[in-house]
């Protein structure tokens, strides 16, 4: 039976137009001790390809990360397949505040080993001992608190589109730098702050609050479903949005508009804008900042190098990247060395 997607992203965009059917963009997480994870992998490849289900999903010892779409139809038999699984009887399922039929084209469901990258090798750490969760109501309540401190825990490409009010942002390019740098910089105040935490749909908290509870940290909040959650909730019980421009997300529409702020600049002309792209170049697919004027006049690339590379014919361009590895430049994340402009916001001084 074929437990692979065999499909290209261009062969399913066609199928999706073709269908015509309305589909949901969601994600979730779970953590969870599960003995064996490439047989559970397996399971649910065959129900959910079953379902038409397309994303992005990992599974390892410690739990799944989903990110995924749906037919609108078939929603209600995903989420009781879901819930039939005993440790998912529980989980919150965070709805996209935007959709896009052609959000994800592809169903990956990848073994790893873990659910969240963290570089951590401590036995004694328990992820589930975790931090009070909040809704967006206690969110803002106690983020206004003066013995608060708001935490991104996301990446530095993340935080510069859009993020809360007065949130500390640590300049980093993974989730695994930031821990460290965080205890370092709040050591001091480990029991007479309130350390709130929120990323993009809570994974990433979850195992952070658990880790500086597990760090000495006495008051220890995040915020439940992450950003897409609070978005939700303050549109549907109209409450006060404290979150200032996009939402970073990992699919074909790079964000969400949580706020009509544009806070974050184009990479190549410093114009206001707020829509990653990757470079046009396949040797190098860096994600950065452009402009409509500069995607225009560069091609959609990164930098005349790029430019010029990507203008050549498809076959001398497979040429010369013969015996090279891919660029450096897809994991900088809008740092790389051609563009004129990085803006990477800096951990600020408490």
């Amino acid at each position: 039976m074929q437990l692979y997607n065999k499909l290209s992203s261009k062969e399913r965009a066609t199928l999706i137009d073709q269908s015509n059917k309305e589909r949901i963009t969601l994600s979730f997480y779970q953590y969870a001790k599960i003995l064996d994870p490439k047989p559970f992998r397996d399971q649910l490849f065959i129900k959910w390809d079953s379902l038409d289900v397309l994303g992005r999903i990992y599974v390892a010892n410690e739990g799944v990360n989903a990110q995924l779409s749906i037919p609108k139809e078939n929603f209600q038999e995903f989420e009781r397949h879901l819930k039939s699984i005993s440790f998912f009887k529980n989980t919150s399922l965070n709805i996209a505040f935007e959709h896009d039929n052609k959000s994800f084209l592809k169903l990956k469901i990848k073994v790893r080993d873990k659910i969240v990258a963290d570089g951590l090798n401590d036995k004694t750490f328990d992820v589930t001992n975790t931090g009070i969760h909040l809704d967006a109501v206690e969110f803002n309540k106690i983020a206004e608190k003066e013995d608060s401190i708001i935490v991104d825990m996301r990446n530095h490409y993340e935080s510069e589109i859009g993020h809360f009010k007065n949130a500390i942002k640590p300049d980093v390019n993974t989730f695994r730098e930031s821990l460290d740098l965080i205890e370092n910089d709040l050591k001091n105040h480990k029991e007479d702050k309130n350390l709130i935490m929120y990323c993009t749909g809570g994974i990433r908290c979850e195992k952070a609050s658990a880790y500086f509870k597990h760090k000495g940290f006495k008051n220890v909040f995040q915020l439940k479903g992450g950003i897409i959650e609070y978005a939700k909730q303050v549109t549907d019980k109209k409450l006060k949005n404290n979150f200032i421009g996009k939402n970073f997300v990992f699919d074909e529409r790079r964000a969400e508009k949580i706020s009509e702020d544009i806070i974050s600049q184009c990479h190549q002309c410093g114009s206001a804008f707020d829509i990653h792209t990757n470079c046009a170049n396949d040797a190098c697919h860096l994600l950065f900042i452009q402009c409509k004027d500069c995607k225009n006049k560069m091609n959609n690339c990164c930098s005349d190098k790029c430019k010029q590379i990507n203008s050549l014919p498809f076959e001398e361009q497979k040429n010369l990247r013969k015996g090279h590895k891919n660029s450096n430049d897809i994991f900088k994340k809008g740092r790389g060395e051609n563009l004129s402009l990085n803006q990477a916001n800096q951990i600020e001084d408490l």
